[in-house]
Parts: structure tokens; sequence; C-alpha cells
């Protein structure tokens, strides 16, 4: 029964709210009583209490009420899945009711509650709520997201930290963002981030922007999608907190960055001694003696700068080339084709999964930025990296 009462409440869409007034002692039974017996007739048949109750177009009927002194008063409530018109008539029809046993009494409906507005409602705070929880830093407490998210989010011009150029932010906010260069400060501002500030470079850390990053509960540092970019976050972790880091797209500068693209990259930022080490192992791969590619796949590895990060094209037999195509769509791409696949093209570094697509597929030759440590393709398969290139 309970289960069926919760199952018709869901189903509502109006609730009628009334208050109500008993000069004498009443129990609930005898006000429901009186809502269904005075309003027996009054209406017609299609709009009979007991029939729409049956038919669960009116759910069941709440009375809240209590005695003081010889008086009831108290709330009424009454779900309906009927229209808005259909409602407003039997809420005009229970505030006739003047008399409930021998007593008298006086119903006035307070308000029709919209039952699915008052969904909505709830739908756009918990939205609100999941947003802040998305985009404030792991570390953040909860006593005040909605006053950092807006702090945050809101754009303002450059200012200076001795000497550094930032945004407003930078000592009241809880977090900071680090970046390279003024421009970058510039760009982040123009994006709604406050509490950035940049290092001017990759020379001298100044001790402030020390001092100032060791009194953050987080602290990302932004940087170029370069080995420089890479350079300047293995210094800055040596000297003061670093937390996260978010890199840029590969070959690709945080001032020239869109909105959209910097919020893609702040979202997707790494731990910063797991980055830290990552590249480190890149660098060791680097320091291995450069190798010099053929003609043809330095033509082909040209497409690189024409795809985003993370993307791949195909190169046929006929040596025409495949759409753009991102890296989890790409072992689908090449079974879908119809023609020979000579190369794979892919802008990013490559890993098992790449060399077993490629090897399952058959594809002879595969070309990317780098080759991820530890991981070697099989035999049959010849892997391009460019980092390796002379």
């Amino acid at each position: 029964m309970a289960k069926n009462q919760k199952n018709q409440k869901n189903t509502m869409k109006y609730m009628i709210i009334a208050e109500i007034k008993v000069d004498g002692t009443v129990q609930r039974k005898d006000v429901v009583g009186a809502l269904f017996g005075q309003c027996e007739g009054l209406l017609g048949d299609d709009l009979d209490l007991r029939k729409l109750q049956r038919s669960t177009k009116i759910g069941m009927i709440e009375v809240n009420i209590k005695s003081e002194k010889g008086k009831v008063n108290g709330e009424i409530l009454i779900p309906s899945s009927m229209d808005n018109v259909e409602t407003a008539i039997i809420g005009a029809a229970i505030s006739t009711i003047e008399r409930i046993g021998p007593c008298n009494s006086k119903i006035k409906v307070k308000e029709i509650q919209d039952v699915r507005a008052t969904k909505r409602t709830q739908v756009v705070e918990l939205a609100k709520d999941l947003l802040l929880r998305l985009v404030s830093d792991s570390s953040s407490t909860s006593k005040s997201v909605i006053d950092e998210v807006r702090s945050v989010l809101t754009t303002e011009q450059s200012q200076f930290f001795h000497g550094l150029t930032c945004g407003p932010n930078i000592e009241s906010s809880s977090s900071l963002i680090v970046c390279e260069g003024r421009n970058d400060v510039r760009n982040l501002l123009s994006a709604g981030l406050k509490n950035v500030i940049c290092t001017d470079g990759a020379g001298e850390i100044k001790q402030e922007l020390i001092d100032l990053a060791n009194t953050k509960e987080s602290v990302i540092v932004a940087i170029d999608g370069d080995r420089g970019g890479e350079m300047l976050l293995l210094q800055l972790v040596e000297l003061m907190k670093v937390d996260y880091v978010a890199q840029a797209p590969v070959g690709q500068e945080w001032e020239l960055l869109p909105n959209k693209t910097i919020t893609k990259c702040l979202a997707m930022k790494e731990p910063a001694d797991r980055f830290a080490a990552r590249i480190s192992d890149d660098k060791e791969k680097t320091e291995t003696p450069k190798v010099q590619p053929t003609e043809q796949i330095t033509d082909y590895a040209e497409h690189i700068s024409k795809i985003g990060a993370r993307e791949a094209i195909l190169i046929f037999e006929d040596d025409s080339i495949s759409d753009p195509i991102g890296a989890s769509k790409l072992a689908a791409g090449i079974e879908e084709s119809e023609r020979t696949v000579l190369a794979i093209v892919y802008n990013g570094q490559l890993s098992k999964r790449m060399f077993d697509i490629a090897t399952k597929a058959k594809v002879p030759t595969i070309i990317g930025t780098s080759i991820k440590s530890g991981e070697e393709p099989d035999s049959e398969l010849e892997a391009w990296a460019t980092s390796d290139w002379t």
C-alpha cells in the first residue's frame, strides 16, 4: 500500500495546500469524511472526489491537524494529476465546506503548488552542486565553495605581485594557478580566472611567489604543450608547493588557447608528482641516439601539425588520407575502411594500445610524437616517434 501511495505521488502534477480551522474537536477521519461527503454531487460525476481518487487522478489526501483549547487547526494536502483548471476547481470546492460534524469550520486554500516546478528547482540545485564539485579542487573544503567559484569566475584586469603579472584574487583565494608568461595570465583572466600568476619565464623564481604558493591549499601549474613548459614544471616542483599540472595541447600555448580549451585542460589536470615522473622518463628516452627517418615517413609526419591532440589520420595505399579520427574510434575507423591502410599518423604519445590497434589491423607503419617509456611495438610493426628524429 505504501509503495502504491509513493508511485501515485511521483505521477502528480499539483498539490493543493489548504489550511483548516474548526471550532470544536474533530478527528482526521471526520475531516476526510466531510471532504468526500460535502463535495459529492457538487461538481458532477466527472469531478466526484471518490471517482477521481479511484482513478488516481486525486492521490491520498493528507490531513495534519492538532487540537488546542477545544479548537482544531491544521493543514490539508491533496495531490492532483489533473490539469490546472480542474485542480483549481477542486480547490475551490473544498473551500465551500463550512461545517464538519456539528462544528463550524473554515477551509482556505493557501496555494496550489506546481510539483513539477518544484522538481525542476531541485534538479537545478542538484546540478549546481554537482558542477561545483566538478570544478572545485579536490582539496577544497565545502565551507565556501560558492564564494570560491564566484571569486574565480569573474573577469578583471591584471595586477602585479612583486613585479609578477597576476589576477586580483591570488592572495584571497585558497587555490593558485601558476603559468609562465604575462600573456598567459591575461588570456586566463579573459576566461574568468582571477587566481592566476606568472613566473616571468623559467629563469630565477621569485621567493615571494614561492612563499605565496606554500600558503595555498591547492597549486596548479599551467604549462605550455612543449619541452620548455615541462622544464619549467621540473624547476618549480623543486622550489615550491605544486599539487597539480595542467598542460596545454601539444605544440600550443596558454596565451592563445580559447576559453573552451582552457576549461578542458584545467579539468584534466594531473597530480604533479605523477606528471613529473612521466616527463622524466620521456626525457631519458629523448636522450637516446637520434634517428633519421626516410623521406616518405617525414612526409607522412607533416600531417601531425594539421590534426588535433590525440587525433589520428589514416594514410591509404594511394597516399590519400582520411578525416581526423579520435583515438577511441581509431580501431573502428580502420575496420570500416574499404581501402588498404599503409600508415597511422597520431598526434600524441604511442602506447601499447596504439601498437595493438595497428598490429591487429595489419597496418605496417605508425607515427606519433613520442613512444611511452618501456613500451615497444611488435616486430612486424614499424613505429616512428618525431621526438627521436635528428
